[in-house]
């Protein structure tokens, strides 16, 4: 079993497995740059929406105990596995963006810092998580997105991926299904 793994199954699965073909709502979510990016669209291409809960910096420690919450740890490893695989998901008609609570600013440094070639946005005010009810986690009064996959088409939600583990064998699960749909 991998070290990244989420060993628990979540209260909240069946709500999440619920979002298969439903719309997705008109929202725009700050990128890495602070611009807005405009989630629903009409685009001949797909988008890999991965939600995750934060990427830690090397200026900062990260939250206490986080390695030991279960889902949490593995967010930088899942990032990179999306940028390292970015030229094969553009080749299968779709584009990765990932998602998390964290600041434009903190999503800046890890796009910076990691080489992402992708947006990541900010949902910082859970406008997106709350307009799909995604589940969340919460550590000293922060909310924390829990990791989850959706594949979008034309603004209907084609594929969930969720519980997510393990995180390093989930890349592999979405060109699957890419090169499959």
């Amino acid at each position: 079993m991998s070290d990244y793994s989420n060993t628990s199954i979540p209260e909240d699965e069946a709500h999440v497995k619920n979002l298969k073909n439903k719309s997705f709502p008109n929202i725009s979510l700050p990128n890495q740059e602070g611009n807005l990016l405009c989630l629903h669209r009409l685009d001949t291409f797909r988008m890999v929406l991965y939600f995750f809960p934060m990427t830690g910096r090397p200026d900062r420690p990260l939250p206490d105990n986080w390695n030991n919450i279960p889902g949490a740890k593995g967010c930088t490893i899942q990032t990179c596995l999306f940028r390292d695989n970015y030229d094969e998901i553009i080749s299968l008609n779709a584009v990765p963006v990932g998602i998390s609570t964290q600041s434009a600013d903190d999503n800046k440094e890890m796009t910076s810092r990691l080489v992402v070639p992708y947006d990541v946005l900010s949902d910082e005010k859970l406008e997106l998580r709350t307009a799909l009810g995604l589940p969340i986690f919460s550590i000293n009064k922060k909310n924390y997105l829990k990791r989850i996959t959706l594949i979008i088409e034309k603004n209907i939600i084609k594929k969930v991926f969720y519980p997510i583990y393990p995180i390093d064998k989930h890349i592999e699960e979405v060109l699957k299904w890419l090169r499959q749909n």
